[in-house]
C-alpha cells in the first residue's frame, strides 16, 4: 500500500495483471490505467509507487470488469491509435487495425504530395484510412462514405479532433452516394468475412458490427460491387485498393482483371499475409 492506504500504481497494476489472460495482461492492464489517470505508459513506471485515490481505483475497476467480459479494448477506452492518429471509436465502428496500415502506404505510394487529386474510401466507419490519407496529402480532397449514421458521427467527429478540413462525409451505400463523381484513387476496408465463418463468434470480433465484417457466403459481396461499380467512378489512369482476408488475392485479382483493370496485384502485410489487391483503369 501507499503512505496513504490506498494501493499504488504498481499493487493496482499486478492486481489486474492477476485477473487477466496471461498473453496480454500487463499490456491491458497498463492501457487502461494509462486512460483513467490521462498519462502514459512511461509515467506509469516512473510513479509507480504513488498511491491511487479512491475515485480512479472505481473507474479503474469498472474498466476492467468490461474487459474481462469480453470487450473489446479499444470499445472500453474509446480510443484507437491508426497511423499517426488517435482515434475515437466505438461499438458502430470497425476497430481500426494495423494491417489496414498497408493499405494506407500503398494509396500513399500513388498519390504525387504537389497534386489536388481527389480520393475516396468506401466504408470509412471511424474514418480511419480517409483521414490517415487526407492528413498526408493536405491538397487532396478526400470523400469518405458509410451507410452507417452512428460510423459517420464517429467520423465526423474524429476529423474535428484532429482539425482535418479536406474530408468531405456522405453517407450512402457504396457507390450510392458518388453518383457521377469521379476519382483518382478508390480504396476501402469493406466486410469481407464469409456469413458463416466461426470467428465471428469468437473474441473482438463478437462486439463489432455484423455489417462492417460480414459479406456474404464468400465474404466477397461487397467487394464484388465496388469493383463493377468503380469503372464508372474512376479517373484514367486512376487506381482501386482493396482490403481483404488472407486467401482472397487470387479470387480479388481474377475479378479485378475480368473487370478490365490493368496492373493488377496483391501486397502483404508485415505478417507476410495477402493483405491488398489493387489495380489500375486504364480508361
Amino acid at each position: 500500500m501507499g503512505s496513504s492506504g490506498q494501493p499504488d500504481v504498481s499493487q493496482c497494476l499486478s492486481q489486474a495483471v492477476g485477473r487477466l489472460p496471461a498473453e496480454d495482461g500487463r499490456h491491458v492492464a497498463e492501457l487502461l490505467l494509462s486512460h483513467v489517470l490521462g498519462r502514459d505508459r512511461a509515467w506509469l513506471f516512473a510513479h509507480a509507487r504513488d498511491p491511487l485515490d479512491a475515485e480512479d481505483i472505481a473507474r479503474f475497476e469498472a474498466l476492467l470488469e468490461r474487459r474481462l467480459a469480453g470487450e473489446p479494448v479499444a470499445y472500453v477506452t474509446g480510443r484507437r491509435g491508426f497511423w499517426t492518429l488517435d482515434l475515437a471509436v466505438g461499438p458502430d465502428t470497425l476497430i481500426p487495425r494495423p494491417e489496414t496500415e498497408r493499405l494506407v502506404e500503398l494509396a500513399l505510394a500513388r498519390l504525387p504530395v504537389e497534386r489536388a487529386l481527389e480520393v475516396a474510401d468506401l466504408g470509412t466507419g471511424s474514418g480511419a484510412i480517409a483521414l490517415a490519407l487526407a492528413s498526408e496529402r493536405p491538397q487532396a480532397r478526400v470523400v469518405a462514405t458509410d451507410a452507417s449514421a452512428g460510423a459517420l458521427a464517429m467520423a465526423g467527429r474524429n476529423a474535428r479532433e484532429h482539425d482535418i478540413g479536406n474530408v468531405d462525409f456522405l453517407a450512402g451505400d457504396w457507390w450510392q452516394p458518388l453518383a457521377g463523381r469521379r476519382f483518382d484513387l478508390i480504396a476501402s476496408n469493406p466486410p469481407y468475412i464469409a456469413d458463416a465463418d466461426p470467428h465471428l463468434s469468437q473474441g473482438d470480433l463478437r462486439h463489432e458490427p455484423m455489417s462492417a465484417l460480414a459479406s456474404g457466403r464468400d465474404g466477397l459481396d461487397a467487394i464484388r460491387i465496388i469493383v463493377g461499380g468503380a469503372p464508372g467512378h474512376l479517373r484514367v489512369g486512376g487506381w482501386l485498393l482493396l482490403e481483404h482476408g488472407w486467401d482472397q488475392g487470387e479470387a480479388i485479382r481474377d475479378l479485378l482483371v475480368r473487370t478490365g483493370f490493368v496492373d493488377v496485384a496483391t501486397e502483404q502485410d508485415l505478417e507476410a499475409r495477402d493483405r491488398v489487391t489493387l489495380g489500375r483503369w486504364p480508361g
